[in-house]
Parts: structure tokens; C-alpha cells; sequence
């Protein structure tokens, strides 16, 4: 398998502590554009993101990950004094993010939880730090109903009759990345969220989407460019460090995606010109839908794409239009009007990308699973991309600068 040979110490670069974004610039849409695209002859260029629009191609597609970041992390306190702190990562019951989100009394969730070792049995209360009348309301407890090595599951409970989606919103912080080393502050809640989220569930913004505002949105929009949204539930996977050796012993993460009918459509219509993806997380969804279809072609369930199922030697001689109408056809044979999925995939060097062909996102961390999708995307070229970046007063990680790349075929 190629993978078997990628060392993820050639995927490795200096970056100085301070070219890492800690806080968002004053507007969305100011930062700074570096373009990778036949607009500059695939030497990197600097521009600004607001004028975006001038760059995408004509007659294209543009995705957006629509999903919508909850205050995951939430402090509590047992009654010896020690501070339990618990980040949640995917609903356990209901299993449904909506369902779940929709619940009054109680629901369980998978989480990571600090400070465990202090916490062995019976329940815990909520931090209530400011003395909130309508935090105390709440009531809000937590208790451990699973606890594995890889697995911690708790219940949570509450009175008064709020959602959990509005308890969360209470009592909650915003789970910014560890890189930032820093606490989250007010501002957060507005700008670590795209303008345009909708569907609660991630626990890390789709940072690609950060620049965008409403009058970036039109400036597309009016020079013809059709878009979609998908919603893939961003993981705390995505910031997992590379520890292995060599790629191909790296377990990479799952993350829960939707995206409609209507949509498959359009990137049906749109194979053959341009299909641009907002971010990684829109690229590894819209990337998966390829070997669903390959799935449903086998006369399989199209249901979930493992990490190295795009590696294996045989099987995918289809062309993406032919993946597409199958995955078409399977929804429109059992009246489904959105599918439904999960995928692990990870794109590291020597993948064929077959559904984008233009790539929007940030500038990523040394090391990691991010920046092997880019290399990915542009070969060996990532190399002098991140070097001009370095070199040219680019701000790096969630809260930086952008980047618009065109695959180099």
C-alpha cells in the first residue's frame, strides 16, 4: 500500500509561535488570500480574501460545511472540591445530534473528561462561578455511565425544562483549539462559527469558512457561481497529533456527515467543470461520496468510508459520474431525500482526488493529518506554499490567514 512508506517527518515545518493566530482580525473578511491557481501561473500570490470571488473559477460549484459549533466544554465540581472538566464529543442517547439537542431532562454523551482520576463514582454538579440565578436554575449535573480506555460516556441531568441545545448555551464554553493556549473569551462565540452555520454538532469550526461574510457570499453568487451546503460534525480528531512513525499506523478519526439529494445532483451536473470545497472537512465528505457510490455500485449499503478503503488496489475504475447516479439511485429507490454517512477517510500524498478540483482552507500544523491532505492536493509544492506564507506575513492555524488552491494535475 503507498501509504506504507510516508513518514510523517517529511511532512514537518518551523512555525514560530508567533505567526499563530490567538484572536480573529476585526473583519471576516480581511484577511490575507494566498493563491496556488492557474490565476497566477502556480506560483503562490498574495491577495486580499475579500476579493475572493475575482479568483474562483467560472462555470464552478462551491461547497460549504454548514455545521454549527456547540459550547462543548463544561466545568463541574464534586464534593471533595476537585473540578471535573468534561468536553463533549458526540451524542450516546439519543444517538440523533437533534434528538438529543431536543431532550428536557436528560441525555448521555461520549466525552473526554479532565481530572478523571478524581472522579470515581456518583454525580457532579455544574461550576456555577458566577452565581447565575439561571445556571442554578438548571441544577445541572453530570455521571459517569461508561468508562473505558478509549471510551467515557456520562448522563447529564437538569431541571426546568430547557433543551439541552439551550443548556449548553447556558453553561458552556467554547471549545477553541489547545493551540491557541488560551480561554475562551465572548468573542469567540461569534467568530470561532461561520456565518453561515446551521446544524449543531461540531466540536471544532470548519476554520475555512471563518473568512466569509454575507457580502462575500453575493460577490459569488453574482458572477454565477452556484453553491451547496453539507454538514459534516467536525470531531476533536481533527486536532490529533501524528504520533506514529509512518502514516500508515495512524488511526484516523470518524466524523458523521449529511448532505442532500438535491446536492449529489448539482455535483452530478458539475463533475466535469469545477467543484470547489470550503475546507478539509467539506473535501473529506465530498471526496467520500465517491466510494459510496463504488459501494452501492457493489450492491452494498452506502453507509461508511474506513480510512484506507480509497487504498485498496482494486475497485475504483469507475468514473465519478457513475459513482454519483449510483448514489442517486440508491436514495431515490428508498425515498430518501438526504444521505446519510460516516467517514474516516484520510487523502495523504498519492491519493486521486476525483470530486474537487479547487480547494479552499487555512495553513495547517506541521505534522499532521491536514497538511498531508494538502500535500495531497498539491504535491510537493505545499512546500514552497507554506514557505512563502512564512515569508510574507501569512497568520497560521484556525484563526489565520486563507488560502485558495487548485489541484495541479
Amino acid at each position: 500500500m503507498i501509504t506504507d512508506k510516508i513518514r510523517i517527518e517529511e511532512y514537518d515545518y518551523s512555525l514560530p509561535e508567533e505567526k499563530i493566530a490567538k484572536f480573529p482580525l476585526p473583519e471576516r473578511d480581511s484577511s490575507k488570500l494566498l493563491l496556488y491557481t492557474k490565476h497566477n501561473d502556480f506560483v503562490p500570490g498574495d491577495e486580499k480574501f475579500s476579493e475572493i470571488d475575482k479568483f474562483l473559477p467560472d462555470d464552478s460549484l462551491i461547497i460549504f460545511n454548514n455545521t454549527r459549533v456547540i459550547p462543548a466544554r463544561l466545568l463541574f465540581k464534586r464534593d471533595s472540591g476537585a473540578i471535573i472538566e468534561i468536553f463533549c464529543l458526540e451524542p450516546v442517547d439519543p444517538q440523533d445530534y437533534q434528538l438529543n439537542f431536543a431532550c428536557t431532562e436528560n441525555c448521555r454523551w461520549k466525552v473526554i473528561a479532565g481530572n478523571i482520576r478524581r472522579w470515581k463514582q456518583g454525580p457532579v454538579t455544574f461550576l456555577n462561578t458566577s452565581d447565575d440565578p439561571d445556571i442554578a436554575g438548571l441544577d445541572l449535573t453530570a455521571e459517569l455511565v461508561e468508562r473505558k480506555s478509549n471510551r467515557i460516556v456520562v448522563e447529564f441531568n437538569w431541571k426546568g425544562g430547557d433543551s439541552f441545545s439551550k443548556v449548553l448555551e447556558i453553561c458552556g464554553k467554547m471549545p477553541i483549539p489547545p493551540y491557541l493556549k488560551r480561554d475562551s473569551v465572548p468573542l469567540d462565540r461569534i467568530r470561532y462559527q461561520t456565518c453561515y452555520a446551521r446544524i449543531e454538532g461540531s466540536v471544532a469550526a470548519p476554520t475555512a469558512g471563518l473568512h466569509f461574510t454575507d457580502k462575500v457570499l453575493q460577490n459569488i453568487s453574482d458572477k454565477g457561481i452556484k453553491s451547496g451546503y453539507l454538514s459534516l460534525h467536525v470531531g476533536a480528531g481533527t486536532f490529533l497529533p501524528v504520533k506514529s512513525e509512518y502514516i500508515s499506523e495512524h488511526n484516523m478519526h470518524s466524523e458523521s456527515f449529511s448532505i442532500s439529494l438535491e446536492l449529489i445532483k448539482s455535483l452530478r451536473e458539475y463533475a466535469s467543470k469545477h467543484i470547489i470545497a470550503v475546507g478539509t472537512t467539506s473535501t473529506r465528505c465530498l471526496e467520500s461520496l465517491y466510494f459510496l457510490g463504488v459501494q452501492t455500485i457493489e450492491n452494498k449499503t452506502p453507509s461508511y468510508v474506513s480510512q484506507w478503503e480509497p487504498y485498496r488496489e482494486q475497485g475504483f475504475d469507475y468514473a465519478v459520474e457513475e459513482a454519483l447516479d449510483a448514489l442517486i439511485g440508491y436514495l431515490e429507490a428508498n425515498s430518501l431525500d438526504h444521505l446519510l454517512s460516516r467517514t474516516e477517510i484520510i487523502i495523504v500524498p498519492g491519493y486521486h482526488f476525483r470530486v474537487i478540483d479547487h480547494l479552499i482552507t487555512n495553513f495547517h500544523q506541521p505534522k499532521s493529518t491536514l497538511l498531508l491532505l494538502i500535500s495531497a492536493f498539491t504535491g510537493e509544492a505545499w512546500k514552497d506554499i507554506y514557505s512563502f506564507a512564512l515569508n510574507n506575513g501569512f497568520r497560521f492555524l484556525s484563526y489565520g490567514d486563507s488560502s485558495l488552491l487548485e489541484i495541479r494535475k
